[in-house]
């Protein structure tokens, strides 16, 4: 089985950064693709950015393009998501998740509990 746990989350003003991680217990994160999704309060739960098992190839939103950077450190076994430039819109909670497929419309195997992200403008 394996478990995400997300943290980085937090307050931040509008315009300001931060960099999410996620760590597995109980397996190698380079088995995996890797995403990142989040979750707006009565929204739906929408795909932030994804990247493969190298690091090599990344995916991202058009609302995230160019502010937000996936990377991944198999050795540390953990997911990052820095972001950059932060909007309002951008508040959320965010999920990390793992699966045998690293693109946006996959279904996910796996999911973190989510850590949460608050903008103020």
């Amino acid at each position: 089985q394996v478990q995400l746990d997300e943290s980085g989350g937090g307050l931040v003003l509008a315009g300001g950064s931060l960099r999410l991680s996620c760590t597995a217990s109980r397996c190698s994160l380079s088995n995996y693709g890797l995403a990142w999704f989040r979750q707006a309060p009565g929204k739906e739960r929408e795909f932030v950015a994804t990247v493969s098992w190298t690091g090599v190839s990344t995916d991202y939103a058009d609302s995230v393009k160019g502010r937000f950077t996936i990377s991944r450190d198999n050795a540390k076994n953990t997911l990052y998501l820095q972001m950059n430039t932060l909007k309002p819109e951008d508040a959320a909670v965010y999920y990390c998740a793992a699966g045998d497929d690293a693109s946006r419309d996959h279904t996910y195997d796996y999911w973190g509990q989510g850590t949460q992200v608050t903008v103020s403008s």
